[in-house]
């Protein structure tokens, strides 16, 4: 791509902090540098790449995420640590990290992985807002909501969710008109849409 991304580099360590924007530089990226959060809230960037350490004693890269989504921004991000175990990894990016790289970072692995996500930087931010989007309306349902919402999304029919449910057919419509009106659905596969945009790992376990 002709023009290069904005990398802001998120490290608690000032020398780690001086190597990364060293070698976002020398593959001609513009390179700003944060120690943590707070100081990257204080001028939000909108728009380039994020590149933090994953510190599970803080939280971890959920946690990261998470900030990132109250303060507005929707940013694609790349998690960094030091010889990071597989489970490590495979947490962070469930979380919504794009990548994980260990350091200290190899040039040509960078560069190959900001190739990649400067192409989907923009529908990586769209699909991300309407993921947490998502997550807020379901997190306004009961239990029992969430319920009908999951088997819903299985195909399952009102008569189906009763009997799985142990309730009436009469009391799951009632469940679904409440589960709709807070999601602000219009129709069952609206409803089913949110769902699959949360990205929510399902509660019920469906007999094959």
């Amino acid at each position: 791509m002709t023009r290069k991304a904005s990398l802001h580099f998120i490290d608690p360590n000032s020398r780690h902090r001086a190597e990364l924007a060293r070698v976002g530089f020398t593959l001609g990226h513009h390179s700003e540098v944060y120690g943590d959060l707070s100081e990257l809230s204080v001028h939000p960037p909108r728009e380039g790449i994020i590149i933090a350490r994953d510190m599970p004693e803080e939280g971890g890269v959920s946690m990261i995420l998470e900030r990132l989504s109250r303060l507005g921004i929707w940013l694609p991000l790349i998690a960094i640590d030091a010889d990071p175990r597989p489970g490590r990894i495979v947490e962070a990016i469930k979380a919504g990290a794009l990548d994980y790289l260990s350091l200290p970072l190899e040039t040509e692995r960078f560069e190959r992985c900001l190739n990649r996500i400067e192409k989907e930087a923009e529908v990586f931010g769209a699909a991300r807002r309407r993921m947490i989007e998502a997550r807020d309306r379901i997190s306004s349902l009961s239990t029992r909501e969430r319920e009908v919402l999951e088997w819903l999304s299985e195909g399952s029919s009102n008569k189906v969710i009763a009997r799985e449910l142990e309730i009436s057919p009469r009391t799951v419509e009632i469940h679904r008109a409440n589960m709709m009106h807070k999601l602000g659905a219009r129709h069952a596969a609206e409803a089913v849409r949110l769902k699959l945009e949360a990205r929510l790992e399902p509660k019920i376990e469906v007999q094959p």
